[in-house]
C-alpha cells in the first residue's frame, strides 16, 4: 500500500505467463529441454516436408532426409534405418547408416562392431539385441500392423529421450516405411508394364508369324488345287496325245502314201492323166501339212503343264537346253521383250529349233548363238554358227525342197512355212564365225496364224512347250 492508502498493482507472475515456477532452477531448465526437443522435433518435421516433395527421384532421398532428421533429434554419434530380412523385398535401398559426420551411406564396410551387431540384429528381425548397449534409441517400421525394420540411433543426449522424442522418431521411421512401400510397389507396377510390353511385343511376332503361316498355308492349299488339277488335265491329254499317235495320225500317213501311189499311176497315163496327178500331188500336200499339225498337237500334248513357258526367250532357251549335249548354245537378247500373240511363239520356236537341228547335223558346227533383238516395229531373230555351210548352198536345198513331193525331210521348208505363216521373212547369210546365220524378220505387232490357233483351240491352253528339234 503506498502512502495515499492505495493497493499497488502486483507484479507479473511469470509462472501464470510460462506455464513454469520461475522461483526454482529446476523448473526452468525443464522448460529449456522441453524447448529444445521441440525445436528439434520441428526441425527434423520441416525436413521431412522437404524430403517429400523429392518423391519422383525414388525413395532415397526421402531415407536420407530422415536418417538426418533423426540423427539431429538424438544428437546421435550413429543413426541406422534398415529393412528386416524378408519384408519388401523389392525395396532399395535395404539399409542407410549415417555417423555423426559423415553422409548417410548404404555400404556395410568399415563400420565399428557395435554399428554392424546393431545393423544385424535389425535385419534378422529383432526388436532388441541381446546385451544390449544403453544408449541405443531403437523405434519400429511398421506397415500394416506388422513391423518391417527399425529406426535406430546411438544417442548423445545429455537425458533418455522422452515419449515425445519416440512419437518424433515413430513418425520418421512409418514415414520411411511407406516411402519404401511405395517405391517396391512402384518398381513391382514397371516390371509388370515391362513384362506386359514385352507380352504385347511378343504376342505382336506370334501373330504376324500366324498371319504368314496363314498365308502360306493358303497358297499351299492353292497350289496343291492347282497340281491335283493338273494331274486330271495332264492325264486326259496324254490320252488324247495316244489316240492322235495311234489312230488319227497313222490313217493320215496311210491316206498320203495312198495318194502318193494314185499320183504316181496318174502320172504313168500321160497326158490325159496330168490334171489327176496334180489334184493328187495337191491332196497329198494337204495330208503332209496335216501330218504336221498332228505331230505338233501331239508334242505339245505330251507336255505337262509345269513345263510350259510364257515368253519367247524362254521358250528359246528350253530349246537350246535340247540341242546342248551336241551343240554349245548361247541365247541373247537386246531390246524390251515384247509379248507375242498365242501360237506365234511356238511356231517361232519351231523354226528355230529347225535350225538348230541343220546345224548339228549338217554343218558340222561346234557352237551357235540365238539372238533376238526386239524393235518397235520388228523382232529379228537369228541363229548363228561357226560350221561349215554355205549361205548359196541353203538358199538352193529350200529351192529343191519346195518342188519336192516326196517324203524327205524338209527341214528349210518348214522354216520358210512357219515364219511366213507369221507374216515373217527368212534369210540366209554368213555369219561372223564362217558359218551360216539363219535370220527370221518378223514384223510387230504380230497376229495369230490360222494353224496355230487349230492347235491353241485342241489344247485349250495360251503357252505351248517347245519342240524337241526339227521335224522328220
Amino acid at each position: 500500500m503506498d502512502a495515499m492508502g492505495e493497493v499497488s498493482p502486483a507484479p507479473p507472475d511469470l509462472a501464470t505467463l510460462t506455464g513454469v515456477r520461475s522461483g526454482k532452477r529446476s523448473y526452468y531448465s525443464a522448460y529449456v529441454r522441453s524447448d529444445e526437443r521441440m525445436q528439434r522435433a520441428v526441425r527434423a518435421m520441416d525436413s521431412i516436408s522437404r524430403a517429400l516433395v523429392r518423391t519422383v527421384e525414388g525413395p532415397r532421398a526421402l531415407l536420407e532426409e530422415v536418417v538426418r532428421a533423426a540423427a539431429s533429434h538424438l544428437a546421435a554419434e550413429w543413426t541406422i534405418l534398415a529393412l528386416s530380412d524378408g519384408h519388401l523385398r523389392g525395396a532399395r535401398p535395404r539399409f542407410l547408416v549415417l555417423g555423426r559426420f559423415g553422409e548417410p551411406s548404404g555400404e556395410d564396410q568399415g563400420l565399428p562392431a557395435l554399428v554392424r551387431r546393431e545393423l544385424a540384429a535389425i535385419r534378422a528381425g529383432h526388436a532388441v539385441r541381446s546385451n544390449d548397449h544403453g544408449r541405443w534409441v531403437r523405434v519400429p517400421m511398421t506397415l500394416e500392423g506388422r513391423q518391417v525394420g527399425s529406426l535406430v540411433g546411438l544417442h548423445g543426449l545429455t537425458d533418455d529421450p522422452e515419449p515425445g522424442d519416440l512419437s518424433v522418431l515413430r513418425i520418421l521411421a512409418n514415414q520411411a516405411a511407406v516411402s519404401l512401400h511405395t517405391s517396391e510397389q512402384h518398381q513391382a507396377g514397371l516390371a509388370l508394364h515391362r513384362r506386359a510390353q514385352r507380352l504385347y511385343e511378343e504376342a505382336t511376332v506370334r501373330t504376324q508369324d500366324l498371319e504368314a503361316r496363314t498365308r502360306e498355308l493358303h497358297r499351299l492349299e492353292e497350289r496343291l488345287a492347282q497340281a491335283y488339277r493338273r494331274e486330271l488335265i495332264d492325264g486326259e491329254r496324254q490320252r488324247i496325245a495316244r489316240e492322235l499317235h495311234d489312230s488319227v495320225t497313222q490313217y493320215v500317213l496311210s491316206t498320203g502314201m495312198a495318194l502318193e501311189l494314185a499320183r504316181t499311176d496318174a502320172e504313168g497315163l500321160g497326158p490325159a492323166g496330168a490334171d489327176l496327178a496334180r489334184q493328187l500331188g495337191a491332196a497329198k500336200q494337204l495330208t503332209q501339212e496335216a501330218v504336221e499339225q498332228l505331230r505338233s498337237a501331239i508334242y505339245a500334248l505330251h507336255q505337262s503343264r509345269l513345263q510350259t513357258f510364257s515368253t519367247l526367250p524362254e521358250l528359246l532357251s528350253a530349246v537350246a537346253d535340247h540341242h546342248r549335249p551336241h551343240l554349245t548354245v548361247a541365247v541373247r537378247v537386246d531390246g524390251k521383250v515384247t509379248s507375242l500373240p498365242e501360237g506365234c511363239g511356238h511356231e517361232i520356236a519351231r523354226a528355230v529349233g529347225e535350225a538348230l537341228f541343220n546345224v548339228a547335223v549338217h554343218a558340222r558346227a561346234s557352237r551357235a548363238v540365238i539372238r533376238l533383238q526386239y524393235r518397235p516395229d520388228r523382232l529379228t531373230v537369228t541363229v548363228a554358227d561357226d560350221g561349215q555351210g554355205n549361205p548359196s548352198d541353203l538358199r538352193r536345198r529350200l529351192r529343191l525342197e519346195q518342188a519336192a513331193s516326196d517324203g524327205h525331210h524338209r527341214g528349210l521348208m518348214n522354216i520358210q512355212s512357219r515364219i511366213t505363216g507369221i507374216g515373217g521373212q527368212v534369210a540366209f547369210r554368213r555369219s561372223g564365225w564362217g558359218g551360216v546365220k539363219v535370220e527370221l524378220r518378223i514384223p510387230l505387232p504380230l497376229t495369230l496364224p490360222k494353224k496355230a490357233r487349230l492347235i491353241e483351240e485342241l489344247l485349250g491352253t495360251g503357252q505351248l512347250a517347245p519342240p524337241e528339234g526339227g521335224s522328220g
